[in-house]
């Protein structure tokens, strides 16, 4: 009986294991690999609009002569054409500095709301994940009638004397900017929350009666020990920001350039999905790059600590 209960034990916590793995491999390595496949593949006027290079109905002989024959024209392609360059560029930049100006706005809410009164945390929790019960596309759609000339900021503002004609900010990068940080603000706010809530305020305390000035405090012993979320939270609105498609369409002008919408043009207007295929995985593979630094990051401090 205890032996068939341990396999029992052992067997419910494999397959509560595997489930993540199963969700990986179903929604994230099978995608990958189709658009791993297209980006060999050569651009045709047909439908599908290309020709496979890599044909897995040839068996595995087949296979091996296609690797043989593989070629990776797409991708040079992408260092030869200054529109990918200049749109890769061009997303981490505004991914890095919406990810910046995020932090701002959002390290004095996590803070705020940690050292808020336990009765009201919970409160303040469901305002901040309160946009996420409407639609993202309604939400963005929303910034056009607030900030276009005519729009709810500019009356304010005229209203109130502060300016005298309407600023240009729809159709420019301020815009997505601006709609990137509110989209996005939630993801930081919530793990550097999570991160501020358990820290000992006992140190704070002990920092005081060692005659330490507030501002002294925060710098050395608040915000190191928020590291952690705030690293977090900048990885899920840096990663998230770099691939955006919908907020630069809607809030951007034409000058405002980002892969998001390089991927779209090449996919739905150009029909060269083997292009837009390579442009994808090499998008991927830059990001994943700082995604398993900060796992190794935080496996080492985790070791450290124990």
């Amino acid at each position: 009986m205890i032996v068939e209960r341990v396999k029992k034990i052992f067997q419910s916590r494999g397959l509560l294991i595997s489930v993540p793995y199963l969700w990986l491999l179903a929604f994230f390595l099978v995608p990958f690999f189709i658009v791993f496949k297209i980006s060999f593949s050569e651009p045709v006027i047909a439908i599908p609009p290309y020709s496979p290079t890599i044909d897995l109905a040839n068996g595995w002989s087949g296979l091996v002569e296609n690797f043989r024959q593989l070629s990776f024209e797409n991708y040079l392609f992408l260092f030869e054409e200054p529109l990918f360059y200049r749109s890769f560029v061009s997303s981490f930049t505004i991914a890095g500095i919406a990810t910046l100006i995020t932090l701002l706005v959002g390290y004095p809410m996590a803070y705020a709301m940690a050292r808020a009164p336990r009765t009201w945390r919970a409160t303040l929790l469901m305002l901040v994940i309160l946009p996420f019960w409407t639609s993202f596309l309604i939400r963005v759609y929303a910034w056009i009638g607030i900030l276009k000339k005519e729009g709810l900021l500019n009356q304010v503002l005229l209203n109130i004397g502060v300016i005298s004609e309407p600023l240009t900010i729809l159709n420019t990068n301020t815009a997505v900017y601006i709609g990137i940080v509110y989209s996005y603000l939630p993801f930081l706010v919530l793990p550097l929350y999570a991160a501020l809530e358990r820290m000992d305020e006992s140190l704070l305390e002990a920092a005081a009666d060692l005659g330490c000035t507030p501002i002294k405090a925060f710098w050395t012993i608040t915000f190191p020990i928020s590291m952690p979320g705030v690293l977090a939270g900048c990885f899920l609105v840096f990663i998230p920001a770099i691939g955006e498609f919908v907020i630069p369409d809607l809030l951007g002008g034409s000058e405002t350039l980002m892969i998001g919408r390089t991927i779209w043009v090449e996919f739905f207007s150009n029909r060269d999905w083997p292009v837009a295929g390579a442009v994808a995985v090499v998008l991927l593979l830059i990001l994943v790059v700082p995604i398993v630094w900060f796992q190794n990051a935080q496996t080492r401090a985790q070791e450290k600590i124990s």
